[in-house]
């Protein structure tokens, strides 16, 4: 397998996934501004949407999109339980989590990275993120992970969307419960892997 990723976006959540799974896969670099891979090749014809992450599969078939790449390889590798089984009421909490992750959390810093974002907008932006960095911290208040009592690919995205506080220059000293929760992840060996082959600390 191959996943196309650029260092620090959302498709880290994807090689951290799987890391945490186990399984063999290369990485691939992609500019994002150019549409290139590191060979120069046109990125567009690996994935139309050209987005990160895309996860080219051993039978050739490409998977896009983080939490559908991430589902399948907790699927996939489910002994490795990043993803509770389907019926499981603990499941669809996890699946509820990637989703508030999704179009609550990363699609909130879209603004943010945005160079044609007029200024005037950015603080009402960076309000809104911060009313959901502390519904994230209360639910992190009584435990040791976003959806239970396991690590899970819902962490995974977390970690990862959470990270660009920092590029943007919010401040997350305030929230206690994030920031030991983030130890907590950057601690796994997986996670640190996975920083470390993106060339990030």
């Amino acid at each position: 397998m191959k996943l196309f990723y650029k260092p620090g976006a959302c498709s880290l959540a994807s090689h951290i996934t799987l890391r945490e799974s186990g399984m063999d896969f290369s990485l691939v670099g992609v500019d994002l501004a150019k549409k290139q891979l590191e060979n120069g090749e046109d990125y567009w014809q690996v994935n139309p949407k050209g987005q990160v992450p895309a996860l080219l599969l051993d039978d050739n078939i490409l998977l896009t999109e983080g939490v559908a790449i991430m589902q399948y390889i907790a699927d996939t590798k489910s002994d490795r339980q990043l993803l509770a089984p389907a019926g499981s009421i603990t499941r669809y909490k996890t699946l509820e989590w990637l989703n508030f992750i999704a179009t609550e959390l990363h699609k909130g810093f879209t603004p943010l990275f945005r160079p044609d974002t007029p200024e005037d907008f950015k603080p009402t932006v960076r309000a809104l993120l911060e009313k959901k960095f502390s519904y994230v911290n209360d639910a992190l208040r009584d435990g040791e992970w976003i959806s239970g009592a396991r690590f899970t690919i819902a962490d995974a995205y977390l970690f990862t969307v959470l990270r660009w506080a920092r590029a943007v220059k919010l401040d997350l000293s305030g929230y206690k419960n994030i920031e030991a929760y983030m130890a907590r992840v950057a601690a796994r060996p997986a996670v640190t892997a996975a920083l470390a082959a993106e060339g990030l600390n």
